[in-house]
């Protein structure tokens, strides 16, 4: 199932055996969190980092949303509960010295377009698949009332192999973000 929790990883493999017993398809979100990446990446304009983000996973068949950050569950909080304030923490990389960080991460790693050094995170919602392996109503080329009964091996979910799928997109995304970053200081 590509998810860290073996309980829930458990939870989801009968649901999607029960759900494709039933010949139906059920979809879910995916969550990615990106390490390391160095402050700045990205635009404050017209190349926002969340904004590359967003147009690379919504390329993927059956994405149908993305949210980084606190995302929409951060619109009915207050700004003084959902800004990231900064703070000086110990550096891990010197003890002597101090390094800017945040006290939260409700921005998701992004702030004004630009990577702000912490850890990016973001969903990506997935519809269930179209394709169903019962019978389902539909008109046909003739404007009529009919019916279609699809065979063949079809997935009850595209999840499982969807993760590896959101991974790449995200790591071509930053790639392509520090190689731009990286050529306006030549």
């Amino acid at each position: 199932m590509r998810c860290p929790d073996p309980d829930k990883a458990s939870e989801m493999e009968r649901l999607i055996a029960q759900v494709k017993k039933e010949g139906d398809t059920v979809g879910g979100v995916i969550t990615c969190v990106i390490k390391g990446v160095p402050i700045g990446l990205g635009e404050p304009e017209f190349g926002k980092l969340h904004a590359q983000l967003g147009a690379a996973m919504l390329t993927i068949n059956a994405v149908k949303g993305f949210e980084y950050g606190e995302g929409f569950a951060g619109t009915s909080w207050r700004g003084s509960e959902q800004n990231d304030h900064f703070i000086l923490s110990p550096n891990s990389e010197n003890t002597d010295e101090q390094a800017i960080t945040t006290r939260t991460n409700h921005s998701g790693g992004i702030q004004g377009g630009l990577s702000n050094g912490e850890d990016i995170y973001f969903r990506v919602a997935f519809k269930p698949v179209a394709t169903l392996l019962m019978e389902q109503e539909t008109v046909d080329i003739n404007g009529k009332e009919a019916k279609i009964d699809v065979r063949g091996s079809h997935d009850p979910c595209v999840l499982p192999r969807a993760v590896p799928i959101v991974e790449s997109m995200a790591a071509m995304t930053i790639l392509d973000a520090l190689l731009f970053y990286n050529s306006e200081k030549m």
